[in-house]
């Protein structure tokens, strides 16, 4: 296994600006705009991207998933980005869907047609065995691939016991695959993980306390921390308050997200006010504008 050096993690979370959640970039997988907003990363000056996997794309033809995940990581590879996939999801919707992903429209809703995976009825037991060949497939064909940074294996699992007992299994999985790449999820994977990972959704000047907490709970595992994800404009931590936070701790990170697409993460949380003149996640439009270029000279700052 490879030591994450986590101060080197300076990245983002990747879904491309047309795609409405994971489900869609996998299926469809328009290599074009992928390719274009990888250059946009490469600019900014990050080495990372952090993306979301969809089992039910693969449950439907796994050797063309398999086929398109080569291809991203090729793409990353040449703007010397590398890649941490992310295996399962609890997120939002509890069943993924093949075929249409944004069948009628939810304007102003923050992240409205994004879906589980593998979703909540393919946690039964009787789903086991597929779950098991999914994990031993990719981390046995990519397990030894050096364009993959580390296997995020889950990501914000529910207190629930059929994830709590997936996110046991998965590990158990992934570790008799052993991939060279180290392992990680949040919350209730992180006992059983070689980083540790959190979610800074703090806001440092606001909330003083709560940030210490944050950062002292994760060194206090004695590993490498890394924010797999943080930013949420205005009170939930801007760049300018998160960067150099991490950066005097020695924490890798990757910021929610590149793009300001068509997931519509730009608006608040369901239970924040709704706010029009704030941007709560993402750093570019999808023609390469930044939404504020003082954010993206300071990442390049950091970056470098």
């Amino acid at each position: 296994m490879t030591r994450v050096h986590t101060p080197q993690i300076r990245g983002v979370v990747y879904l491309p600006s047309n795609a409405v959640n994971p489900t869609q970039m996998w299926q469809d997988f328009d290599r074009e705009t992928i390719e274009r907003e990888l250059g946009y990363a490469e600019a900014l000056g990050l080495n990372s991207i952090r993306v979301f996997l969809q089992y039910l794309v693969y449950e439907h033809d796994d050797a063309a998933f398999r086929e398109r995940f080569a291809e991203l990581l090729r793409l990353a590879a040449e703007r010397g980005l590398s890649v941490m996939p992310v295996l399962f999801d609890d997120c939002w919707l509890p069943e993924p869907v093949l075929g249409e992903q944004a069948p009628e429209a939810r304007p102003g809703r923050h992240n409205p047609y994004w879906q589980a995976s593998p979703g909540s009825t393919r946690l039964g037991l009787e789903f086991r065995p597929a779950l098991e060949r999914y994990v031993d497939d990719l981390l046995g064909t990519f397990g030894d691939d050096r364009r993959i940074v580390a296997w995020d294996l889950y990501n914000e699992p529910l207190s629930r016991e059929p994830s709590l007992a997936l996110v046991r299994d998965v590990f158990d999985w992934a570790r008799r695959a052993r991939p060279r790449q180290p392992l990680t999820a949040c919350w209730a994977g992180t006992l059983l993980s070689d980083f540790t990972s959190i979610h800074f959704y703090v806001s440092p000047p606001r909330e003083p306390e709560e940030a210490r907490r944050t950062i002292e709970s994760a060194a206090s595992y004695g590993r490498p921390v890394v924010a797999t994800e943080a930013l949420g404009r205005p009170d939930h931590g801007e760049v300018r308050e998160v960067l150099p936070l991490f950066s005097r701790h020695g924490i890798g990170w990757y910021l929610w997200e590149l793009m300001i697409g068509a997931d519509q993460t730009r608006y608040q949380w369901p239970d924040e006010l709704p706010r029009d003149d704030v941007v709560f996640q993402g750093l570019l439009y999808p023609d390469g504008t930044p939404y504020r270029i003082d954010e993206t000279a300071l990442i390049r700052a950091q970056a470098g």
